[in-house]
């Protein structure tokens, strides 16, 4: 290995009160420096790892003020990544300042339909990613503005910047057939800024649960356990660090170039198995409806008049539509977590996080029942 010219760095000692200072080297080795296939820039990077070194990246994540995104900046920024944060929201971004190293975590208030705006977070950096999405709809944000538009205007303009990496996060199920919009907008979204960024890295994942979900927070959080379809759907949740540690990998692997990943949980519930592990955590026994579907969309419907929908019709749909594998964006083996060397977590070992919360005062300090979950003392501490 050849090292390159050293560092002078100081360091300084402090011996019965008289500071003496020395000045020592850093050598830089060939393993120090990569260089991008696509377009051939180096990253260099220095220090011994970790939050106060430099991994040589610079990451520009979309949508890091969501719940996907709070922990892959995390992520990144703990191990030397500088991360470039749109937001629109000043109260959304605070979390995130306190992520990264001093100068690691930076913020750039934007807005999706601004192409300027999105110029100045992406003209540094070498990987992109574009969390951004949304559950429902406003009367600024559609889900085909959200959706294909802007992912579209996200990917051109990656493209025209030279930069090196795109990932475009997506949903499981999307189909341009699919009933419902979310997940058609979703299909063709992918469509569009495969267009734009050929070798795009599509990521789609499943039901996603952790501490500030929407998935098992709405399911405990009701004094009923409401269903639709009878409660058969299938779903494979999967656990959010999960999904944020895969992230982080195809930043470093480019084999994940120019490919689609389906990111679901290692095991199958039914909407009525997942009611029964959140009952065994909460040590309680909630009344369980099933809702026709025209009744519940015609409620849900009324809901979108409110100033935060609680529950959309499109949601509805989704609820009604059972995971299963789809296919990449042109054709192509579609790949999933062992491709990526992740090991996954399942839902039971990590529900308690979320549901205990929910429990009565009586029980709140017992551990789960039945011997369903792996759960043992100690270990209820949410992960980064």
């Amino acid at each position: 290995m050849y090292p390159s010219t050293p560092l002078l760095k100081t360091r300084f000692t402090q011996n019965f009160g008289i500071i003496t200072f020395k000045q020592f080297k850093q050598k830089r080795f060939a393993h120090d420096l990569v260089v991008r296939k696509t377009t051939g820039k180096p990253i260099i990077k220095y220090g011994p790892g970790g939050r106060s070194s430099v991994s040589g990246h610079i990451a520009t994540v979309f949508g890091s003020t969501g719940f996907l995104g709070r922990y892959l900046v995390s992520k990144l920024a703990k191990h030397g990544t500088q991360v470039v944060l749109p937001y629109r929201d000043e109260d959304a971004k605070r979390h995130l300042k306190v992520t990264g190293d001093l100068g690691q975590v930076v913020f750039l208030e934007f807005d999706l339909r601004n192409e300027q705006n999105i110029i100045e977070a992406v003209r540094h950096s070498d990987i992109v990613y574009n969390l951004i999405g949304r559950d429902y709809e406003t009367k600024n944000f559609t889900y085909e503005k959200v959706h294909i538009e802007g992912a579209e205007r996200i990917a051109k303009l990656c493209k025209k910047f030279d930069v090196s990496r795109l990932v475009h996060v997506s949903a499981l199920n999307a189909d341009i057939n699919s009933p419902s919009r979310f997940l058609r907008t979703k299909a063709l979204g992918e469509k569009a800024v495969k267009e734009q960024f050929p070798d795009v890295t599509i990521v789609r994942p499943g039901y996603m649960f952790g501490p500030e979900d929407r998935f098992l927070n709405r399911l405990s959080g009701f004094p009923y356990e409401l269903m639709v379809n009878h409660g058969e759907t299938l779903f494979s949740p999967v656990y959010v660090i999960d999904v944020a540690t895969a992230l982080e990998t195809m930043m470093k692997n480019e084999t994940t170039i120019s490919s689609t990943y389906e990111l679901y949980g290692p095991a199958v519930y039914s909407m009525r198995e997942i009611y029964d592990i959140i009952d065994d955590i909460m040590k309680k026994k909630r009344t369980r409806l099933n809702v026709p579907n025209p009744i519940a969309l015609g409620i849900t419907k009324l809901l979108t008049y409110l100033p935060w929908p609680y529950l959309t019709p499109d949601e509805i749909e989704r609820y009604c539509i059972s995971d299963k594998p789809g296919k990449a964006v042109g054709g192509g083996e579609v790949k999933t977590f062992s491709d990526l060397g992740v090991e996954l977590v399942d839902l039971e070992s990590k529900a308690i996080q979320v549901v205990r919360r929910y429990r009565s005062n009586t029980h709140f300090d017992q551990p789960i029942s039945k011997n369903i979950g792996k759960v043992k003392k100690g270990v209820y501490h949410v992960e980064y």
